[in-house]
């Protein structure tokens, strides 16, 4: 079943208990006051959740890239900083395939093909086109400020009734990754033209440019939607933050948006979660079955 398998390496790349109901991230209504870089990078530092080693739940998935849509319904655990493991059951309850992401691999089971894949990131991105990334998955499950470094400089704004954040790289740099976004946030008449922002990306390369953008409520600071534009290699991670759910005394996404795209292709995932639970320990097995073959 290469369509499922397929799907799974997807999904990983964003990307792999009691809840009280979930509340709907709303636009803030009214005008919001001036807040200082140096405030929302405090306040964002301040919630960090650092204390959560396990993170288990039932979601819904709608997946869709160049080759077409797929809706399938999984069991996502994780270990943080360790591995995420995924397991597709789309009829009852009946296991299709597994994942089982790493920090440096994945490795992938097909039960209705009898197949399976395995290899280090670098062979990921080669075999199902975007590279997997743990900390990107891991990060937005618990709908953080994804690689967001206290240490750093950044300015702040405000947008649509949200505060914004972003990195403190060169103009340029900040408008390029601006037009390179799905849903452009610049007026059309500050829009770089073709030739400019091709100048700019080659100048990125050179640089290593990576500049990170984050939304934040006005009201609690949450994040709202992340912005991960690597200019040096034109890629980009926008992760959005929906719906907000309480676990444990911590605010947690109860849903999670995860566009990831670069100049050959785009994958875009929506994961419903459900049953979240940080408790553990967990079991992440995965076994490939003697009778098993490999993944052409």
């Amino acid at each position: 079943m290469r369509r499922a398998a397929r799907a799974i390496g997807l999904l990983c790349l964003a990307l792999l208990s009691a809840c009280k109901p979930i509340r709907e991230v709303l636009p803030f209504r009214g005008e919001i006051p001036a807040r200082g870089p140096e405030k929302l990078v405090e306040r964002l530092t301040a919630d960090r959740i650092t204390d959560v080693r396990y993170y288990g739940a039932k979601v819904s998935v709608d997946l869709s890239d160049s080759t077409g849509s797929k809706s399938f319904k999984a069991h996502i655990r994780c270990v943080m900083d360790s591995a995420a493991w995924l397991s597709v059951t789309p009829a009852l309850g009946i296991e299709v395939a597994r994942a089982l992401l790493t920090t440096d691999s994945l490795k992938v089971i097909d039960k209705l093909g009898d197949r399976y894949w395995t290899g280090d990131t670098a062979q990921a991105k080669q075999r199902f086109g975007l590279t997997p990334e743990l900390y990107l998955l891991q990060q937005a499950l618990l709908g953080q400020a994804i690689g967001l470094d206290p240490a750093d400089k950044y300015r702040s704004d405000r947008e649509d009734g949200q505060y914004t954040l972003t990195s403190r790289e060169k103009r340029r740099f900040r408008r390029a990754a601006e037009d390179l976004a799905e849903v452009d946030t610049l007026a059309r008449d500050h829009d770089m033209g073709e030739r400019r922002l091709e100048r700019t990306l080659r100048r990125a390369e050179k640089k290593e440019a990576l500049v990170v953008k984050y939304w934040l409520e006005p009201d609690s600071f949450r994040v709202t939607r992340v912005l991960i534009s690597d200019l040096a290699h034109d890629q980009q991670a926008d992760v959005r933050y929906s719906l907000r759910t309480t676990v444990d005394g911590r605010s947690l996404p109860g849903r999670i948006a995860i566009s990831l795209s670069d100049p050959a292709r785009r994958a875009e995932a929506t994961l419903d979660l459900d049953r979240i639970s940080l408790e553990g320990p967990l079991q992440l097995n995965f076994r490939i079955p003697e009778k098993f073959e490999p993944m052409e």
